[in-house]
C-alpha cells in the first residue's frame, strides 16, 4: 500500500502484489479507478477529464467501479459522491467510507484488498442505514469497463423436460432495449453483450442468473467477477443479479445483492471477487465460453 497520484487525482492509495495493481481515489468515492496486470492496461474504464470536483450538487460519472443502492431512481440513486473519503489500514484489507449522504441516510463504505500474490482482489461492499427510519435497498456494485470488448453472463441452467410447466429464467429489459441490436448474442447457454465504441445508443439488459460470477473479455484478458447468490431472496431489476449497460463509452458489468430492510443503525455487506486472466481466447461463441471462461470463473471460485 501507498500514496499516489493518478491520471490527474492527487489524493490516491494504490495496492499492489507481483501480479496486479488496484487504485482507490481518496479525492471523492468510494471508487476504484484502476484494476490491472502491474504495468498493463487498465482493465477498467476511467475518464480523465472528468477528475475536476465540477459542480459540487451534480453526480460525475469519473469511471471505475463505485457503489450504490437499487432499486435505480433518478433523485436517490444519484446522489453526488464528490466529497472526499476516508481511508483507512486495517492491516489486511483498505477500508473506505464515504459521509453520510443527507438525502438518503445512508453511508457507503468498500473494505478492498489482494488476494496473496495472486491476479485476484475482494470488494467488499456495505451500506450502514445512518437515518432515523427503515430503508429497503439492496447493494449494487456498478463497474465501468474500457471499451472493446465482450460481456458474458450465464443463463440459470434448464433441462429438456417438457411435462415442467414452470419457467426457470427472467429477462430484464428496459424501456431502450433493442433485442434486435447486433451488440447482444443470445444464446442457449450464455447472454454475452459487445461494446461497441461506434454504437451511441444505449443498451440495457438483466439476467436472472445462478452462476454466481460474470465475465468481460478484452485484449486478451479475461475480468471475472465472482458473487454469491441467494435464489431464496428477492432481487431487484425484476430478479436480476447480474445487470450489463453499454453505449459508445464503455461498458457497465453491474451486479447486486438481494434486498434488505435496513432498520436505524443497520447494516447490508455485499461482497465480489475479482480475478484477471491473460491469452484467453475471444468468447465469441458458446463452446469458446465452455472451455475457455466457464473453467477460468471455475477456477477463481476457487480461488476465493
Amino acid at each position: 500500500m501507498r500514496r499516489v497520484s493518478y491520471q490527474g487525482w492527487q489524493n490516491c492509495v494504490e495496492l499492489s502484489n507481483s501480479a496486479v495493481e488496484l487504485v482507490l481515489l481518496a479525492e471523492v468515492g468510494p471508487r476504484i479507478i484502476r484494476f490491472g496486470f502491474r504495468g498493463e492496461m487498465n482493465e477498467l474504464r476511467e475518464f480523465p477529464d472528468l477528475t475536476e470536483q465540477g459542480a459540487k450538487d451534480r453526480w460525475h460519472l469519473r469511471g471505475g467501479h463505485r457503489l450504490w443502492h437499487a432499486p435505480e431512481d433518478i433523485v436517490r440513486t444519484y446522489v453526488p459522491d464528490n466529497d472526499p473519503v476516508e481511508v483507512t489500514d486495517h492491516g489486511s484489507f483498505l477500508r473506505a467510507t464515504q459521509p453520510v449522504e443527507k438525502t438518503t441516510g445512508i453511508c457507503k463504505e468498500m473494505d478492498v484488498s489482494l488476494i496473496g500474490d495472486r491476479p485476484c482482489a475482494r470488494v467488499l461492499h456495505r451500506l450502514v442505514n445512518a437515518g432515523p427510519w427503515p430503508v429497503e435497498l439492496a447493494p449494487w456494485a456498478p463497474t465501468l469497463l474500457e471499451r472493446g470488448g465482450l460481456a458474458v453472463v450465464a443463463l440459470p441452467s434448464r433441462g429438456v423436460d417438457q411435462t415442467d410447466c414452470t419457467p426457470t429464467a427472467t429477462i430484464a429489459l428496459w424501456p431502450y432495449t433493442d433485442m434486435s441490436d447486433p451488440r447482444f448474442i443470445w444464446g442457449s447457454r450464455y447472454v454475452m453483450v459487445r461494446q461497441d465504441p461506434s454504437a451511441a445508443a444505449p443498451q440495457k439488459v438483466g439476467v436472472r442468473t445462478n452462476a454466481g460470477w460474470c465475465a468481460y473479455w478484452r485484449e486478451g484478458h479475461l475480468f471475472v467477477k465472482r458473487f454469491a447468490h441467494h435464489p431464496d431472496r428477492t432481487y431487484p431489476e425484476l430478479g436480476s443479479p447480474v445487470t450489463v449497460f453499454t453505449n459508445s463509452h464503455a461498458l457497465e458489468l453491474e451486479t447486486l445483492g438481494p434486498m434488505a430492510l435496513l432498520q436505524p443503525g443497520g447494516s447490508v455487506e455485499y461482497t465480489e471477487t475479482w480475478s484477471l486472466f491473460a491469452d484467453v481466447p475471444e468468447p465469441l461463441t458458446e463452446s469458446v465460453v465452455d472451455t475457455a471462461v466457464a473453467p477460468l470463473a471455475a477456477a477463481a471460485a476457487a480461488e476465493a
